[in-house]
């Protein structure tokens, strides 16, 4: 469970993107709500869920909810992962000692928060949680006036949970 729960407000951040932009997460909420999902590359589960991640990039990218990752590695081996998982949507580094992790109370990867344009958490997820993805999905369709869509693929073996 990570240390910063529902009802909590999110920790201002500003971190590097792998194009070396400077974001930082008061100009993400600018445009809306912000789903940001933190992870490490070595992180199986994180192998495994970035690309459905990916998936909720492609549909919403249009809209108004903003999708990034915190990676906990250096840029260059973040962008080796972007490339072997097809990531397209912005990933920020996190470098060691992990102050942005630490600022969210990190016990394990991926945590996804999402986080509403006031700062506040309204959802937390650890892991890979089908259930918690969809909820997204839901909400990413809701503040971009659209109907969620499917996003796993008729027989596509998708497991309900995966530690992380």
């Amino acid at each position: 469970m990570p240390a910063l729960a529902v009802g909590a407000t999110a920790p201002e951040f500003k971190l590097k993107s792998l194009a070396g932009d400077a974001v930082s997460l008061a100009s993400l909420l600018e445009r809306g709500p912000a789903v940001v999902v933190f992870l490490k590359i070595s992180c199986p589960t994180c192998q495994y869920a970035l690309p459905f991640y990916e998936r909720l990039f492609q549909t919403y990218k249009k809209g108004n909810v903003s999708l990034i990752a915190v990676s906990q590695n250096n840029a260059e081996d973040t962008a080796a992962f972007a490339r072997e998982f097809g990531i397209t949507f912005p990933m920020l580094t996190d470098d060691i000692p992990y102050p942005v992790s630490s600022a969210y109370g990190l016990t394990n990867v991926p945590t996804i928060f999402w986080i509403d344009p006031d700062g506040e958490i309204t959802l937390t997820s650890v892991g890979w949680f089908k259930a918690d993805f969809e909820k997204i999905n839901r909400k990413m369709a809701e503040h971009s006036a659209m109907t969620a869509p499917l996003l796993f693929r008729p027989n596509e073996d998708v497991r309900d949970f995966r530690a992380g």
